[in-house]
């Protein structure tokens, strides 16, 4: 057979293209094979439309704590305009419609819709005079921590808002001072109040609360759900909690072997081991039920001024391969293997648009894996992030905006 040149180019772009179909396979099979093989972690898209526009020209303030209940409806606590005296809270009705404080205390639903509000003082109870930490417990009760001056108290209400206990008496760690500017006493050895309780998680099996004790004390505290009887308390690696002031953090200083304040979380996962915020020693530190010390990880060590460990929330597979921390200084949520409590990746950045932070707080996850993250000082908001499932690890911070 005789080939003319259009003959022999022809066969030649043939094998050509057919060497490239062949090598543009591998590559593919090779890409398919390396993301198997990469390290996977939960990956997250921003809904810049939850939740709806509150009613009644209602805002929030300062957002500090959040919980997902049993039913996945999302509770928030933030510090409202609502709460202040009648002559400040309606100061700026006289010259505009809009707009006034929410109540502090919001539940919503999971389209994010404002299904309860309530909160603030009342009869029988001492409304902290700084609220801080949300948490609704297995049996519906809602609980509520403070980091005022004078908040060495913890309190439980239904869900509907009728109060049920108090634990701790308000102003219980006042040493002196004048009224307007009293002075306190640190407690961390105190069997009977608080000093500024950050966060309350409360462990089903066992019915007890842990409190992260706090913005004042420096301790993990332990009471009997029920009574508020205090059943233990510890502080750094297990140690007898120490009131001395550490001084600064200094990243290369050896650590520090108590907390620093605030000792911001103490949440407790399936398998039985309590996860302690030190938000300024940038460290986690977990131990078991009873306080003994088992490891500890430093994030973004050289973080200085308020820290960045702030909040932990595990995530809904059994084993709960991962923890989620927010970072309201760095501004931004990591993604940690929980067993190794390295950092796989993270996701945010600083500002105001949908999916950044100004704050990041406190987090929660509901049954879906579903995220929310709320943002204290001027970020006043909170921010649900939908779980779209694992994917490899390609970069040190994910993209979080939707893609479609």
């Amino acid at each position: 057979m005789r080939w003319n040149r259009k003959g022999l180019a022809a066969a030649g772009f043939g094998t050509a293209f057919v060497t490239l179909g062949l090598a543009q396979a591998m590559v593919g099979r090779v890409a398919v094979a390396q993301s198997r093989d990469a390290v996977q972690a939960p990956r997250f898209e921003v809904d810049p439309f939850w939740p709806k526009p509150l009613p009644n020209h209602w805002l929030l303030g300062s957002t500090i704590g959040t919980w997902v209940d049993a039913r996945d409806n999302v509770w928030i606590i933030h510090r409202s305009s609502s709460t202040l005296n009648p002559t400040e809270r309606g100061a700026e009705l006289k010259i505009a419609d809009c707009c006034t404080g929410a109540p502090p205390v919001l539940q919503f639903d999971q389209q994010g819709n404002l299904k309860a509000h309530w909160g603030g003082p009342g009869q029988g109870y001492e409304w902290p005079e700084s609220n801080h930490g949300i948490f609704v417990d297995h049996k519906g009760a809602v609980w509520i921590g403070g980091n005022g001056g004078g908040d060495s108290h913890v309190l439980k209400f239904t869900q509907e808002g009728k109060f049920i206990a108090q634990f701790g008496k308000q102003n219980a760690r006042r040493a002196g001072g004048t009224t307007a500017k009293p002075q306190y006493q640190r407690g961390s050895n105190d069997p009977n109040s608080f000093g500024r309780v950050a966060k309350i998680f409360v462990e089903p099996k066992a019915n007890e609360a842990y409190l992260s004790d706090g913005y004042f004390n420096t301790r993990v505290a332990v009471l009997d759900a029920d009574t508020g009887k205090m059943k233990r308390y510890w502080g750094a690696y297990g140690n007898k909690p120490d009131d001395v002031d550490l001084g600064p953090y200094k990243p290369d200083a050896p650590p520090a072997k108590q907390f620093r304040n605030p000792v911001h979380c103490a949440d407790v996962s399936n398998d039985g081991f309590v996860y302690v915020c030190d938000r300024v020693n940038d460290r986690i530190q977990v131990f078991t039920p009873d306080g003994k010390f088992v490891k500890e990880a430093f994030i973004a060590k050289n973080t200085l001024a308020s820290g960045s460990v702030w909040d932990v929330a595990f995530s809904r597979d059994p084993q709960q391969r991962y923890l989620f921390v927010p970072d309201g200084q760095n501004q931004r949520v990591y993604i940690l293997d929980r067993q190794s409590l390295q950092v796989l990746t993270s996701f945010g950045d600083g500002g105001h648009q949908p999916g950044q932070f100004f704050g990041a707080h406190s987090i929660a996850i509901d049954s879906q894996g579903n995220l929310y993250v709320t943002e204290t000082y001027e970020g006043k908001r909170v921010q649900k992030f939908v779980y779209k499932g694992l994917g490899p690890v390609t970069s040190p911070n994910q993209s979080v905006w939707p893609t479609r």
